[in-house]
């Protein structure tokens, strides 16, 4: 339907108040398109080049090598949820409201976050003891950690910035600190410093990004923590932040659980296997799925405080369905050339991440239909139950791997993964009261998306035979010409 833009004579000139409104609203709607932008091609192009790395690093430190860090990498994510304790979040909303209170806030952040992060670096040399890892994973984590307190340090002020809307500047400091951080650790590998070089790399880069906001905070918009400290704004960050601090750990848990039970119980040789299909898998989630939802995250917002139910829902299921379009030609080709593929990127001593993948990969089309319905879940308001969801996931992930990994090793990881995350998607999806006709078109699509995976299957597995190369060409143009014949 087009606008009627006849005139039938000149239009009376725009009161004051209209123009202001008229220039509020656009210089807003433009703002907001800048951030956004940035925000999203920093986050696209940061991502980019960590998974490249990744895959660069698995070579370089070998399988070994490649478990601890994994290992080391998967406690800090989680022990960096205690001096962030959610705090971030809350900084940003309320110093978006009350830009004349940031001095406060930060003093707030200065005050409470280094006590926290000294807190969770002694909780991490602790984890390390009680899981019985080695000497040497036990001291490299002892100065890897030390990039906690730094990291905090600088997301003080990266805080601020974004609650100012200075996302333009946020975007080009983290891409920088990526590209600083990967040609620094590229160096000192290249020296023979090891993970030692890679731990120095990764402090240095830290301390330039933590120096870098900080200068631009105090001298470029005047933000300077007050003090004294107050007492009621440290208060609201603790109590405010430490639901979000600990969804936060028990995601994160979650995720990671695998990795940290594997050294304990099999090696770090096994965890270096599943740190590779590990970065695979999470490489693809991010690029593919984290942007996009939170890019339709204000949308689904306002959709559901209109009280639009019925449109509410249609957005839940066009965008799980356009995640498992997505997500399941990327699972049944890395499924199906797995050793081939796990060959060429890691090298031939992965020997076992081919089978890893080959399950693993799959916890990718299930976790991004998981994660559309848990961000619905947040926009009602119902984190309580989403929290209660992943803690019972997590034990369950928890008590799978200690049964399989002793007994047939690591792939037990990745059917342990799996297994949870599957009993997460009927958890989630159970949550919401879905009419009839809704679960009707949901089968319908399923249904036909299921036969073009299933041709794509076959397209590949019987194409592999003669070339993997020819096999991955061929593909792709069967599984769009697929699901347009079959209407998916």
């Amino acid at each position: 339907m087009e606008l009627d833009t006849t005139l039938d004579g000149p239009l009376p000139p725009p009161t004051p108040e209209e123009s202001t409104a008229e220039g509020f609203s656009s210089s807003d709607a433009k703002r907001a398109a800048r951030n956004a932008m940035a925000l999203t091609l920093a986050s696209i192009s940061a991502k980019g080049l960590l998974f490249g790395w990744l895959l660069v690093l698995a070579r370089w430190l070998g399988t070994e090598g490649y478990g601890i860090y994994g290992t080391i990498g998967a406690m800090l994510a989680i022990g960096a949820t205690i001096p962030e304790l959610g705090m971030g979040q809350i900084v940003v909303r309320d110093v978006a409201k009350r830009p004349q209170d940031a001095g406060r806030y930060l003093a707030s952040t200065l005050a409470l976050q280094p006590f926290f992060a000294t807190l969770g670096y002694g909780s991490l040399m602790i984890a390390a003891l009680l899981l019985g890892y080695s000497a040497e994973i036990r001291t490299l984590l002892a100065l890897a950690a030390v990039s906690l307190l730094i990291d905090a340090l600088g997301n003080m002020c990266h805080n601020q910035l974004l609650a100012i809307e200075r996302m333009v500047i946020t975007a080009i400091v983290s891409t920088a600190h990526v590209v600083v951080l990967i040609g620094l650790a590229a160096l000192l590998l290249s020296l023979g410093g090891g993970l030692w070089g890679l731990y120095a790399a990764t402090i240095t880069a830290g301390l330039l990004r933590t120096g870098v906001y900080w200068i631009i905070a105090w001298r470029g918009f005047g933000i300077r923590p007050v003090f004294p400290v107050d007492r009621m704004v440290s208060r609201g960050l603790v109590l405010n932040g430490t639901p979000l601090a600990l969804s936060a750990f028990l995601t994160l848990t979650y995720q990671h659980t695998d990795k940290l039970l594997s050294t304990a119980l099999i090696g770090e040789e096994s965890t270096g296997q599943l740190t590779a299909g590990f970065v695979v898998v999470f490489g693809v989630i991010e690029l593919l799925s984290t942007t996009v939802l939170v890019a339709v995250f204000p949308m689904m917002s306002r959709t559901f405080g209109d009280g639009l139910r019925e449109m509410f829902e249609f957005m839940i299921e066009k965008l799980s369905f356009f995640n498992l379009v997505l997500s399941l030609p990327i699972a049944i080709y890395i499924s199906l050339l797995a050793v081939p593929l796990s060959s060429l990127v890691f090298g031939p001593e992965y020997t076992r991440t081919a089978d890893i993948l080959q399950i693993l990969i799959w916890y990718t089309v299930v976790t991004m239909v998981v994660n559309v319905f848990a961000q619905a879940m947040l926009v009602q308001n119902r984190q309580t139950r989403l929290l209660v969801i992943r803690a019972g996931g997590l034990v369950l992930n928890v008590i799978l791997n200690l049964i399989l990994l002793p007994t047939i090793g690591v792939t037990g990881a990745a059917i342990a993964t799996l297994c949870a995350e599957l009993v997460i998607l009927v958890l989630v999806v159970r949550s919401f009261a879905f009419p009839a006709e809704w679960w009707a078109r949901v089968s319908h699509h399923l249904r036909r998306l299921a036969l073009a995976g299933l041709g794509l299957a076959a397209v590949i597995f019987l194409l592999r035979m003669v070339h993997p190369l020819l096999a991955g060409i061929a593909g792709a143009p069967a599984y769009l010409g697929l699901v347009y014949v079959t209407g998916a």
